[in-house]
């Protein structure tokens, strides 16, 4: 493929396989929204990852897709079986690029032997905050899976640094960035009389799959602090392992909370909101969070991980694991509404400086590009 002034693109004649694991949000999103870019720049990619994500993601529709199944959890004879898989996938590509731990361990057991491929690994997440035997496996696997790679990417500093530590070659902070949402459908008044809302009553919004990382157990500890009417309802959207955890907290405490389940109108529940809480124990560069500057909704956020090289002054942020200093700062930003209004002007001017995903793809295309070498001769 050739750029608009009929030059070889920059990854002309190269075959790239992205590889991903079990997902339903962040690394799904974020690999869906390079592949135009990546093949605008010529290269021939290739999607690998388990047949439920193209469903989801619609991989398929913007490169060839071939079902390897990386499932989320250790599972040495599914592991096996994924690198035997992956290995055939692999076939004929130049540079392997994987993204998320999971991935970036069956990657580098599949292209161990073969021809010579670059193997690109991106670290979205930390390893669980918890001790035992898992977290030591894990950790041994995240070693191994670092230093095999030529490079790794970190969506955050402290993802970045933590690979340094553990030996990775060539360590580069590469941000992930939220693909723009679209405009909203309906009204902020449509969307809250949809969630059953009366006039005045406070809308807290929070996005993002039902797991233990989410912190939205603390989430629900603050919320039953809250008295007094207007009580604010807390909308979550999204589904996931903790689902019938949570709806059953939330019915035997009687709280003011909606599970919304999965969602396709973020947009339209960031323009209906009062604030937007992200309640994680840890994030690296949370798509939710740069979602809500962008819409210019105000945020309250964990200091945790990345988000507080994210979000700067754009955002409230409380120690994570801490409901009453969460609770606390929900209750004093609704009750203040000029302090909304320059925390979503500060949001909008702090997003405006972030890379958008045209910018993340460029990035990915030069690492590749560096890796590979310059356009193969005579590719078009």
């Amino acid at each position: 493929m050739t750029d608009a002034g009929g030059a070889p693109g920059p990854l002309a004649g190269r075959r790239v396989a992205e590889v991903l694991a079990t997902s339903t949000g962040g690394v799904g999103t974020h690999l869906r929204s390079v592949l135009p870019a990546l093949a605008g720049a010529g290269a021939a990619v290739t999607v690998c990852g388990p047949a439920a994500t193209d469903a989801l993601f619609g991989f398929s529709a913007a490169a060839r897709f071939t079902p390897v199944e990386i499932s989320a959890g250790l599972d040495p004879l599914a592991d096996a079986r994924a690198v035997l898989a992956l290995r055939r996938a692999l076939a004929g590509a130049d540079l392997v690029h994987a993204h998320g731990l999971r991935a970036g361990l069956v990657a580098a057991a599949a292209v161990r032997t073969g021809p010579p491929r670059r193997l690109v690994v991106t670290l979205h997440n930390a390893l669980p905050d918890r001790a035992g035997p898992l977290r030591r496996v894990l950790a041994q696997a995240e070693r191994a899976t670092v230093r095999a790679a030529d490079v790794v990417l970190a969506a955050s500093a402290d993802l970045a640094e933590n690979a340094h530590r553990l030996g990775a070659r060539d360590v580069r902070v590469a941000p992930v960035s939220a693909p723009a949402l679209p405009p909203p459908t309906r009204t902020r008044e449509e969307v809250r009389a949809g969630l059953g809302l009366a006039d005045g009553r406070p809308l807290v919004l929070a996005v993002g799959r039902l797991h233990p990382q989410k912190g939205y157990d603390v989430l629900l500890d603050a919320a039953a602090t809250w008295t007094g009417e207007p009580r604010p309802l807390v909308a979550i959207a999204g589904d996931g392992p903790l689902e019938a955890e949570l709806s059953a907290r939330i019915t035997q405490g009687s709280l003011p909370v909606a599970l919304l389940g999965r969602r396709d109108d973020v947009a339209d529940l960031l323009a209906a909101a009062d604030l937007v809480v992200l309640p994680s124990r840890w994030e690296a560069r949370s798509l939710t969070a740069q979602e809500a500057l962008r819409a210019g909704t105000p945020l309250v956020a964990t200091r945790a991980g990345g988000l507080p090289e994210l979000l700067g002054d754009a955002a409230v942020l409380v120690p994570p694991g801490d409901a009453p200093a969460l609770a606390s700062a929900v209750r004093e930003l609704l009750a203040d509404p000029a302090r909304a209004a320059a925390l979503a002007a500060a949001g909008r001017e702090r997003a405006a400086g972030w890379p958008d995903e045209a910018a993340t793809a460029r990035t990915l295309a030069a690492v590749y590009r560096e890796l590979l070498g310059p356009p193969e001769s005579g590719a078009a």
